[in-house]
């Protein structure tokens, strides 16, 4: 997994509550397609118009929005259903990180394992920011996940919470597993000293 430290991107404002995974990326899209191949279909139903060209209307297609790395978007973001491909289409869009007042938890666990930075704040700090980054000619944004902090486009820095075991797994590019394989040291010992107190729960293979 690719380590997150810092990043300095234009930021997009989507102003939508509950965006459900179905329009992150339709079901009908995952047939034969796989992680590098989602980012075309990424929030499908509201990028494309009907005649299947660009609608200028949606957020992401406009300058200078469709190069954003960071996406700030309002509470229940990535609710519906637990489809991990949903953070693979964001990734392959473009996105690094997600900021919004609350996140879909399954979805919210996927970002962790799959190197995307969920940021959850408050309702009125999220405001602040949404109103920075809507203005077209704002400057980008940096997230600083050592130190937990958004430096605004203005200047202003604020902080965020992130637990500390998901922040040093992020800091090192670690999914669960790899978390799990830093004590393997420490598991291998268990094992060995379980393995003499209790030789009956480890069977040899027959003729052993």
């Amino acid at each position: 997994m690719e380590p997150f430290k810092t990043l300095t991107a234009r930021a997009a404002p989507l102003l939508k509550s509950n965006v459900d995974t179905e329009v992150i990326i339709p079901i009908g899209r995952l047939i034969g397609r796989g992680r590098g191949e989602l980012g075309p279909y990424c929030f499908e139903p509201w990028r494309y118009a009907a005649g299947g060209e660009p609608d200028p209307q949606f957020v992401l297609n406009t300058a200078p929005f469709s190069n954003a790395q960071i996406l700030v978007a309002l509470e229940n973001f990535g609710c519906g259903s637990s489809r991990e491909a949903a953070v693979w289409a964001l990734w392959d869009m473009g996105f690094r990180c997600i900021i919004a007042t609350s996140f879909g938890d399954i979805f919210r666990a996927n970002c962790f394992q799959n190197g995307l930075l969920p940021i959850t704040l408050e309702p009125d700090t999220l405001s602040v920011v949404m109103a920075e980054v809507s203005a077209p000619a704002a400057g980008p944004v940096t997230v600083d996940l050592a130190g937990a902090t958004l430096r605004l486009p203005s200047g202003r820095v604020l902080a965020f919470q992130i637990d500390p075991e998901r922040r040093i797994a992020l800091l090192e590019g670690l999914d669960e597993t790899g978390l799990t394989l830093k004590y393997s040291a420490d598991i291998a010992a268990f094992q060995e000293a379980d393995r003499r107190s209790r030789p009956w729960a480890y069977p040899t293979t027959a003729g052993q």
